[in-house]
């Protein structure tokens, strides 16, 4: 499956199927979050938040390429990410994209 940015793939006609979208709702763990409190006092990258919105991230991205591939997809194109918070602790990751076959 080849995941694009952009409208377009150069060398190929695109068919559109259509919108596929995949999230994930990811809860911070409150062991993390103790000692990550304490490093954003000092400052610096909190890298176990880091590493929960990477995977996160390819949740998502799996979820929505699973939803493209059902529809016979080629590729997505377009593909974006969103991020809102749910609740205190916790956040969505949404990847979505248009579904597209080769001509």
């Amino acid at each position: 499956m080849i995941l694009v940015n952009t409208d377009y793939i150069t060398g190929k006609e695109l068919e559109m199927l259509g919108l596929v979208k995949g999230s994930t709702i990811q809860a911070k763990n409150i062991g993390r979050d103790i000692t990550q409190g304490l490093k954003s006092m000092v400052g610096g990258e909190l890298k176990s938040y880091t590493d929960m919105m990477n995977r996160a991230r390819a949740l998502a991205t799996q979820r929505m390429t699973e939803e493209a591939e059902k529809l016979g997809a080629d590729a997505i194109v377009n593909v974006r990410y969103a991020s809102s918070s749910v609740m205190q602790g916790a956040a969505e990751i949404m990847a979505y994209g248009t579904a597209v076959r080769f001509k």
